[in-house]
């Protein structure tokens, strides 16, 4: 799967493993601040004593908190494509096709699943993901809002899998699951600091009404 470029938000791409393993360092130390003293409280200058390195490595990468965070977002969204690749087995193409008519046609009900699930994971034990997901719960970043960048990589991961063209109608699909279940899973989490399980359940079932008319 191709990763997604940092080049919105690093002044300068690691080119070293010495350099990208500072900038893992540095995104890690954000991540564990932003559960502790939220974004209001992070500063460049707390990150670079969290990551063990000094502040001109924080600015060699990130312009300020804002660029951290976003890329913070990019890396969420990077690792949340992986999770659902590994859960669906990397199936694409037509393997995927012939999976999907031996489950008799629920193939894509267990993709959607995949989709939820790993969300969901993250939410609950993925440092920061509670405040900066992939995008959405700060102003980062000044490029695709958030959630279309998500429904982007979704229908491109998915697309193989389900046996459909990655097409404007796919991709609209997508987006309106894509808004619905963020929503949905952003009120479960205010109802229990878990996620409300019966909340999650009924999101699951929207999203399978919802895409059964286009899936099926």
């Amino acid at each position: 799967m191709k990763p997604v470029p940092h080049a919105t938000s690093l002044r300068r791409a690691p080119v070293q493993r010495r350099s990208a393993e500072r900038l893992t360092r540095i995104l890690d130390a954000c991540a564990d601040l932003l559960d502790e003293v939220g974004y209001d409280g992070l500063s460049t200058r707390a990150v670079a004593q969290r990551a063990g390195v000094p502040i001109g490595s924080v600015y060699r990468f990130f312009g300020n908190k804002r660029a951290m965070a976003d890329a913070l977002a990019q890396r969420n969204l990077e690792r949340y494509a992986e999770r659902v690749t590994v859960r669906l087995g990397g199936e694409t193409g037509t393997a995927a096709k012939s999976a999907d008519r031996s489950a008799g046609g629920d193939g894509w009900r267990a993709a959607v699943d995949a989709v939820l699930d790993e969300y969901i994971a993250m939410k609950r034990t993925a440092p920061g993901f509670s405040l900066v997901d992939f995008g959405n719960q700060i102003p980062v970043g000044s490029r695709a809002e958030p959630n279309t960048r998500v429904a982007d990589r979704l229908t491109e991961l998915l697309a193989g899998y389900l046996g459909r063209t990655p097409d404007e109608n796919l991709r609209r699909v997508f987006l309106v699951a894509v808004e619905s279940a963020d929503t949905l899973v952003h009120l479960a989490f205010r109802v229990a600091p878990e996620g409300d399980e019966r909340i999650i359940d009924e999101t699951r079932v929207l999203l399978r009404a919802y895409l059964e008319r286009v899936l099926d």
